[in-house]
């Protein structure tokens, strides 16, 4: 028996134990190692007609001796290449002859074989190869129980190829590696990972037919064993343009990604360039249920050739293109000894550049010509698009502001910043802003009916980070953002500005009394004209405003509680104004419990719960 070198021991330890992280995929790195061998067979039959095969890679069972066997009609192997690829792990058959033939062929080759047949040894307590190169008269068979070492032998096989025999492990508590000799368990594998394969895979497999001479009304039934073709071959993302439609893409999403909804939008590109790779994008209709926690795993699925690599590569796209589902094929791609773990180079960082700038490009011409879709889209992962303009101190907010939507006061539907800022009012300077638990709650701020009756389009921000955003943004095409619950905030022209005046200053000391009253409840306590029909609000009089207070405070983890200043504002122009100033010459008292009451309503109509109930309620009983 001969034996592996000593650090071919420790790989050999390393990947049974250690990189592989799902057994399954052992029937992967098989079936990929077959194609590559047919690969290069089918290279050479180019100018060699004497290559005589059908090209097809087959799988077979025996329950009874417990094997799993996959055959190929590839090149095969002489016994020099045994020694070389499968007697020192990692070394590459296939990684040498595509460096000899750069240039020569545009034939796709998968992945390292001497590293990937090791996986099997997952499964496996032995392994047998039996194999026969092209153009040799003398066929081989290998033979290892894993770390012990291995023998090579003379082997009378007939035709040319590799055929690898597994037996397969006994079964224990926590794994049954009896499934992998299961029809069901086969199809599904190849039908995960390997369908793309551009061979046939093919197995005998059961199926239930009608006897023949049975009559139709009283018909009996066999099972029959017959040849199947397990993989489709050819990927969507393979095949010309012209024959990719909406319905097939459609399809393949809900087939691929198991959605009974069909997606809002369907991309299918070839990307040629400094890097080459197809892909297949798409925007689903509904956000997962777990689409916004910590526990969603976002990525493309990952392809090399038909194989794929990955179920899920997060490096391919950014946080917040993260509802993006769909398909990246590449030959361009160094994979290291695992087809699990790409290496982190510039074939990466270049496939996912591009990939972004494609899904900024489609989102572009969506909310130009495709408003509806745009608009369904924003509904379901506009979040993810705002959290990307605020994250990282908006390190992503130029490429990302003209994606964002937000509810116009006047037109009663989502409005990009760009519409906005054209319709503008002549002389408006500032994005004025509401923000509220729904859109109904901002439309019945306090603040918000003069400022709508002064013409003002109000944009309405009921997601918790919308401010954020508006605050990392400062500014669109040079206009500020402005709320207009804060307390520096008017909507009244000059005059009415100097009407205020005078009666802030003969109203001072009804002001400084209820402010005394108050304490540090508020920073302040001042009139307004920004009111209409409600006697009084809270606006915010400092950089944390009463939004930012609710949304911060409700994160999980804040043990330091944030506060707003807030601004007591009552109107000038409500009788409550009047009954204000005579219970100050008539009632102080009284007036102390008018202004618990009137800051509890404030602090309700901003969506604050009442600072003290027992005071609020013992307030109002003694009014009443």
């Amino acid at each position: 028996m001969k034996q592996f070198k000593t650090e071919s021991k420790r790989i050999l330890d390393l990947m049974i134990n250690s990189i592989y992280t799902n057994k399954e995929i052992f029937l992967r790195e098989l079936i990929s190692n077959a194609s590559d061998a047919i690969d290069k067979l089918k290279f050479i039959s180019l100018t060699d007609d004497k290559v005589i095969s059908d090209f097809s890679i087959n799988i077979s069972v025996d329950k009874d001796a417990r094997t799993l066997t996959v055959e190929d009609d590839g090149i095969g192997m002489t016994e020099k290449d045994l020694e070389k690829n499968l007697g020192t792990i990692a070394e590459s058959g296939t990684l040498a002859f595509k460096k000899e033939n750069e240039g020569k062929t545009d034939s796709e080759l998968i992945g390292q074989f001497g590293v990937g047949f090791y996986s099997a040894f997952m499964v496996a307590d032995k392994i047998q190869v039996f194999t026969k190169a092209y153009g040799s008269e003398t066929g081989y068979k290998w033979e290892s129980e894993g770390v012990s070492g291995y023998d090579i032998v003379e082997y009378a096989k007939e035709g040319v190829g590799t055929k690898i025999v597994l037996y397969l492990k006994p079964d224990t508590d926590d794994e049954k590696y009896s499934e992998f000799l299961e029809e069901y368990k086969i199809s599904s594998l190849v039908k995960q990972y390997s369908d793309y394969i551009r061979y046939p895979i093919k197995m005998m497999t059961t199926h239930t037919v009608k006897k023949e001479g049975t009559p139709d009304d009283k018909p009996e039934y066999e099972q029959v064993q017959e040849l199947t073709t397990l993989n489709g071959m050819v990927p969507l993302w393979k095949k010309p343009k012209s024959e990719v439609n909406k319905e097939a893409l459609d399809e393949f999403y809900k087939s691929e990604f198991h959605d009974y909804l069909a997606p809002i939008k369907g991309v299918y590109a070839k990307i040629e360039g400094a890097i080459t790779y197809d892909t297949l994008l798409y925007i689903p209709s509904k956000a997962p249920f777990d689409y916004y926690s910590k526990d969603y795993k976002k990525g493309l699925k990952l392809y090399s050739n038909g194989v794929m690599i990955m179920d899920k590569c997060e490096e391919l796209i950014p946080d917040y293109f993260g509802f993006i589902r769909g398909v990246v094929d590449s030959s361009d791609l160094n994979l290291n000894i695992s087809r699990e773990i790409l290496q982190q180079d510039r074939q990466v960082k270049a496939i996912a550049n591009s990939l972004e700038k494609k899904i900024s490009s489609e989102l572009k011409k969506m909310l130009e010509n495709e408003r509806e879709a745009y608009e369904n889209m924003f509904k379901e992962f506009g979040l993810s698009i705002k959290f990307g303009v605020y994250a990282g101190f908006g390190y992503n907010k130029d490429k990302l502001k003209d994606f964002l939507m937000f509810y116009s006061s006047k037109k009663e539907k989502l409005v990009t910043l760009s519409e906005y800022v054209k319709e503008m009012a002549p002389g408006q300077d500032k994005i004025y802003y509401a923000c509220g638990e729904s859109y109904e709650k901002i439309a019945r701020l306090p603040q918000i009916e003069k400022a709508k009756d002064k013409g003002y389009e109000i944009l309405y921000f009921k997601d918790g980070v919308d401010e954020f955003v508006a605050k990392i943004l400062n500014d669109y095409d040079g206009k500020k953002f402005a709320s207009v619950t804060e307390a520096d905030f008017s909507a009244s022209d000059d005059s009415e500005k100097a009407k205020l005046d005078q009666k802030s200053t003969e109203f001072k000391g009804v002001l400084d009394f209820i402010k005394e009253s108050l304490g540090d409840k508020v920073k302040e306590v001042k009139l307004s004209l920004n009111l209409k029909s409600h006697p009084v609000c809270l606006s915010s009089g400092g950089e944390i405003s009463i939004e930012m207070e609710k949304t911060l405070n409700a994160m999980p983890n804040s043990d330091k509680k944030v506060k707003a200043d807030k601004v007591l504002e009552i109107n000038a122009e409500h009788k409550v104004y009047e009954k204000l100033k005579g219970l100050f010459d008539t009632d102080k008292e009284l007036l102390k419990k008018y202004a618990v009451v009137l800051y509890s309503q404030a602090r309700l109509l901003s969506g604050l719960d009442v600072d003290d109930v027992f005071d609020f309620v013992n307030a109002i009983t003694e009014i009443m």
